[in-house]
This record gives structure tokens, C-alpha cells and sequence, in this order.
């Protein structure tokens, strides 16, 4: 059976990133400012506001599911958690939306046995909704200005296989580092697109390029919304090893190792 969109579950989750996203927005219209975390990166008006809508509409949605997300976590609030909870970063590439570029996004994962087996990633100062669950395929919808994502024309995603000359590999715009650019040096390599945020991974889930190896430090809420569409679209996401990227590491503070995410 050909799945032609997007479960109720994901359209109630991708509901909470439009509003977050609207949010956003609003802000990013105006002049912005930062200020510096304790891990020294930088965190706006824009994150918190977007974190607080998120949580509230989960905790309406899905009240005995508990949630990780980035702002709360750097304040040193992380629930315990079971097999399953939630991860998010409610702006994902900060300083994107600080250089005003646009590649930044809203992202929300759902997690189960160390796996992300659904999430949704938006990005909305360009228009683009990404979503995908386990067993229910990976899609895409223009975000029009103030559309229910229920009438949202959604299309279905599927990862692509390099063609015979070479992936193209999307890497960061923002922390591309010497181990990156090793790994690339060793590969017949047909073009490097620069990408901000968990775009990346949706890149490959849209068939818009083929390899993102990630060998600086990334978080689980970084990664899990995007990993999740990536997978459903027909892609993985892998250690060096070749093991998969799992969630719920508490012993690593929610970090992740190096991983390199492939389409098909």
C-alpha cells in the first residue's frame, strides 16, 4: 500500500513546528540579539519562545511522554526518560538565523528503543516542511503563510543512490573541520553543497544529495528530527562502524559520536 501522506501523529507534531515557526519569524523580522550559553553558544529570544510552544502542545498531546529539548537541557532540566520520549531543538542553527541566511529550523523527534521513529523538521523562513514515522514514509510540503498542515499538498520523499560519478555530500555551513575535509579528500566526490541546520539531512531524504559526514560534535536534538526523516525516506544514519546512530545516551550527555548519514 503506497502511504500518500503524513499520519495523524505527524501532522499534530508538525502543527506545533508551524506555530513555533510562526513564532520565529516574527522575531527574525525584527533586530535580533544574542546572548551566550555555557557552552558558549548562542541562544535568542527566538529558541525560548519557540521551546515554550512546543512543550506546552506536547504536554496537551502527549502528557506521559517525556521531553529533552535543547533550552531546557542547558538550563539542567533533562526528565528521566524510558524507551521512549521526545527530543527537540526548537531552532536548530542559531547562528544561521543570526546571519540571516535561512537555513534554520524547528525540530521535533520522537524516540523509541534508541531509535527515531518519527520527527519533523521545518524550516521556515523557506517554506519547506519535512516530516517522516517509521512504516509510514518520509514527505515534503510547501508551507504557505498561514495553511492548516492538514490542506498542506504534500508529496512523498525518497532517498536517492549516488550517481556513478560521484555523491554529492552536503556538509556544514558553519562547522566544517579537518577531519571533514580529510574524509572528503579520499572520495570521488562530484560536488559539496553547504547547508545549515538538519537541512542537511533533509537533503538527502529529498534526493538533493547523496552523502553528510558529521565528525564534530553534534547533539541528539540536533540530529534526531532529521534522522528520523532520512531513515523513512530510505536512508541511514551510521556510526564510523557501521552501527547505527541511537538516542537516549544519558552516560554521554545526550552528544553524539561521529556519524555519516547516507541516502540510499
Amino acid at each position: 500500500m503506497t502511504i500518500s501522506s503524513p499520519s495523524p501523529r505527524l501532522l499534530a507534531l508538525a502543527g506545533l513546528a508551524v506555530t513555533a515557526g510562526r513564532e520565529i519569524m516574527a522575531i527574525y523580522a525584527k533586530p535580533l540579539t544574542a546572548r551566550e550559553k555555557a557552552d558558549l553558544t548562542p541562544v535568542t529570544e527566538a529558541d525560548e519562545a519557540a521551546e515554550r510552544i512546543i512543550l506546552a502542545g506536547l504536554k496537551s498531546q502527549d502528557p506521559d511522554i517525556p521531553v529533552i529539548s535543547e533550552e531546557a537541557a542547558a538550563a539542567g532540566f533533562i526528565p528521566e526518560t524510558g524507551e521512549r520520549f521526545y527530543l527537540v531543538d526548537p531552532l536548530d542553527g542559531t547562528k544561521e538565523f543570526l546571519s540571516r541566511n535561512g537555513e534554520f529550523t524547528v525540530n521535533i523527534a520522537l524516540i523509541d528503543k534508541g531509535s527515531p521513529i518519527a520527527g519533523v523538521v521545518l524550516a521556515p523562513a523557506l517554506g519547506r516542511l519535512f516530516c517522516g514515522e517509521t512504516g509510514g514514509g518520509a514527505f515534503e510540503a510547501h508551507l504557505e503563510a498561514e495553511a492548516d498542515v492538514k490542506a498542506l499538498a504534500w508529496h512523498s520523499l525518497k532517498a536517492r543512490v549516488a550517481a556513478p560519478d560521484g555523491p554529492v555530500v552536503v556538509a556544514s555551513r558553519s562547522h566544517r573541520d579537518q577531519r571533514t575535509e580529510a574524509f572528503l579528500k579520499c572520495l570521488k566526490v562530484k560536488r559539496i553543497v553547504s547547508a545549515g541546520s538538519s537541512l542537511k539531512f533533509c537533503l538527502l531524504a529529498s534526493g538533493e544529495a547523496d552523502l553528510y559526514p558529521r565528525f564534530g560534535r553534534t547533539m541528539e536534538w540536533d540530529t534526531a528530527a532529521g534522522h528520523a526523516v532520512l531513515t523513512a525516506a530510505g536512508g541511514y544514519v551510521g556510526l564510523e562502524t557501521g552501527e547505527p546512530l541511537t538516542y537516549g545516551k544519558a552516560g554521554r550527555g545526550y552528544d553524539n559520536p561521529a556519524f555519516i548519514a547516507r541516502g540510499a
